[in-house]
């Protein structure tokens, strides 16, 4: 996907997110059904902090330390970070060297990419909080976020020995997109799901050992799909 593209997804999720952080205290007190033991207030300090850090890192080009929430009005916080957030992300050179935590080339267009996502994840944790609808997400946007678990995250995971290495191959399908595959070898299963179900199971938003055809040994497709493919 084009910086064009990666920036309009995440301004349209800012909006919505915007929307939310204004919430009378009783509604910001909910419980987040994807992130145990956060209220929607500590969803959006969570964010506030993702921010202003994805936005020293790509002015500075550099690792720094991620800063940490207020423990009281974190959604006024949020609401204070965003708009020089989003300068930060409109102004950087997508080609510009930058550290971040995948793999090479390290550029400052990974920000983008990363920042889209986890501004349209986190919405759908507000809304899934709120009782409401869930956005809808367009079709290259959300086989980008596939790419992004499988192809980024999961190999991650896997370096960092977060999650066990599977010792045989397992592909993920979703129908009339590429494939991808996780482990050595030939693919000994399959799990093929709709686009939507995909992209949110894979972030744990929706359940994809129910939504899901698992071909082959489920046994070990289930081990990988546990993974945890995700922070």
């Amino acid at each position: 996907m084009s910086p064009d593209r990666y920036l309009a997804e995440l301004a349209d999720s800012l909006d919505h997110l915007g929307m939310l952080a204004r919430q009378p205290e009783d509604r910001l007190a909910r419980a987040v059904p994807a992130c145990p033991g956060w209220t929607l207030e500590q969803l959006f300090g969570h964010l506030g902090s993702i921010e202003r850090w994805a936005a020293t890192v790509v002015r500075a080009g550099t690792f720094v330390k991620e800063p940490v929430p207020p423990a009281e009005g974190a959604a006024a916080w949020f609401l204070e970070g965003t708009a020089p957030f989003f300068e930060a992300m409109t102004a950087l050179d997508p080609s510009k060297p930058c550290w971040d935590f995948g793999p090479p080339p390290h550029k400052a267009r990974f920000w983008l990419r990363r920042q889209a996502h986890e501004h349209a994840i986190h919405l759908i944790d507000a809304c899934q909080a709120l009782g409401m609808e869930i956005p809808a997400l367009e079709v290259d946007f959300m086989l980008d976020g596939v790419d992004e678990v499988l192809a980024m995250f999961a190999p991650r995971q896997l370096r960092l020995e977060r999650m066990p290495h599977p010792d045989k191959a397992v592909t993920f399908q979703v129908p009339g997109a590429a494939g991808w595959t996780l482990g050595p070898g030939s693919a000994v299963a399959s799990i093929s799901a709709p686009l939507s179900a995909m992209y949110l199971g894979l972030w744990g938003r929706s359940s994809l050992e129910d939504d899901a055809l698992i071909e082959g040994d489920a046994t070990v497709a289930l081990r990988v799909l546990r993974g945890p493919l995700t922070p």
